[in-house]
């Protein structure tokens, strides 16, 4: 089914990747709750929501493309919705928003169905592509530099050296060197193991502890969408289109610049094309239909993908231990929630991603202005602005522009033509 050994890997080495993934994301099923019960929505209620819609779109991208890819509610965008859309358009609640996030899946999974989104994925310049992969990996170290305060905010120039003598830097820097130890001496797994030998300091060392170990899942609201011509007439009544348009907007690039940086960091595209990539499309746009259902905000591809990646991981069997993995968090929410507070565990192997995606830079052309620009605004916007899409936007607008004003205007796929003033609109006129 996953065909193994037609891409060169085997069980063993697909579940340590589907662990390796599952533990570098797992984060999300705290920190999602912790952002929208701000909004309104039941702790538990986010916790299981975001469990659900996890393992439903990641599960469809395993069966159905047999990709590595794993789906869960987005970071960015979770924000967005607690901050920005609950409580504003006349003082809307989150069972409102929620109704916007339905839609929006909705015509998210419409589009998905159609050929568009594999247009758009053979639209992107080849430079942009790699732009996109390496500001991705970038970002990515960025967020375990920062998780692991060796990099710290400053008010000077916004980012300094941390504290080098604080414990859980020492951890982070410990388990960093550990982990790249083992990958450099080619150990199977090996971002994995160092999480297991970091974990291990961390507990003798009584920086990690457990209160409880299990607890029982529940929804308290159940349903919280149950009928969708009402979340339509939501829409409508308190004029929610600038809502859907930005979830939607963000969410496809967000998705598919990801996805597209996985796939080339796992050697999955063919002549610049995505195999099956209308099914692995599907997976987000299932994901945030059925998330919004339960309680929770759109859902997107994570980066987080290709530490399994890295891992070995090649086929949808990496999904499936991903979401399996998922559906046992759902009974140990204290574990999880002790495991993925302690961020010198799982963010190593961030960083070493991280610096393995940042080799696709050395493919864009450097030499051509007008190609290399674009390319270095997405990889340097991607950390500073803390946002995939808003990198993916100023490449999209500065690269037409550009082959306009050089003359090469028609070497421009029309697609990039039209997304580049919806992207200029969005930055400029919506929140983001």
């Amino acid at each position: 089914m996953f065909k193994l050994k037609e891409n060169n890997t085997n069980v063993k080495t697909e579940i340590t990747a589907g662990f390796t993934t599952f533990l570098t994301m797992v984060y999300i099923v705290i920190v999602n709750p912790a952002i929208l019960s701000s909004a309104g929505i039941p702790f538990d209620q986010v916790f299981m929501a975001t469990i659900i819609a996890a393992v439903v779109g990641t599960l469809w991208m395993a069966v159905f493309a047999n990709y590595p890819i794993a789906i869960a509610p987005g970071m960015g965008l979770n924000a967005y919705f607690a901050s920005s859309v609950v409580g504003s358009h006349g003082g809307i609640d989150y069972t409102v928003a929620l109704s916007a996030v339905f839609v929006a899946g909705i015509i998210f999974l419409i589009l998905s169905l159609t050929t568009f989104r594999e247009k758009l994925i053979e639209a992107i310049p080849e430079n942009l592509k790699h732009g996109i992969t390496a500001g991705i990996g970038l970002f990515i170290a960025f967020i375990g530099l920062r998780q692991t305060q060796i990099i710290v905010g400053n008010k000077e120039n916004l980012v300094g050296l941390g504290d080098l003598q604080s414990p859980s830097v020492i951890l982070s820097l410990v388990g960093l060197a550990i982990t790249i130890i083992l990958f450099a001496m080619n150990v199977k797994g090996a971002l994995f193991f160092g999480m297991i030998a970091t974990g291990i300091i961390a507990f003798f060392t009584g920086q990690l502890s457990f209160n409880g170990f299990a607890a029982v899942p529940h929804l308290p609201e159940g349903l919280i969408i149950t009928n969708p011509f009402s979340a339509i007439g939501d829409v409508f009544q308190h004029s929610l289109y600038a809502v859907v348009f930005s979830f939607l907007l963000v969410t496809i690039f967000d998705t598919t610049g990801t996805m597209v940086g996985v796939a080339e960091q796992a050697g999955l595209m063919k002549n610049n094309r995505l195999p099956k990539a209308r099914q692995a499309l599907l997976a987000d746009s299932i994901g945030t239909s059925v998330g919004a259902m339960f309680g929770t905000s759109p859902t997107t591809a994570f980066v987080e993908s290709t530490s399994g990646v890295a891992a070995g991981g090649r086929t949808g069997l990496t999904g499936v231990t991903v979401s399996a993995l998922f559906i046992i968090a759902a009974f140990f929410a204290p574990l999880v929630s002790a495991v993925s507070g302690l961020s010198a565990i799982t963010a190593p192997a961030l960083i070493i991603v991280g610096s393995l995606m940042m080799g696709a830079i050395a493919q864009v052309r450097w030499s051509e202005f007008d190609e290399a620009f674009p390319a270095f605004l997405v990889i340097l916007s991607m950390p500073l602005t803390s946002s995939i899409a808003t990198g993916i936007a100023l490449g999209f607008i500065s690269h037409p522009l550009l082959k306009l004003v050089t003359g090469k205007g028609k070497t421009v796929h029309p697609l990039v033509y039209i997304f580049a003033v919806l992207f200029l609109y969005q930055l400029v006129f919506l929140s983001h």
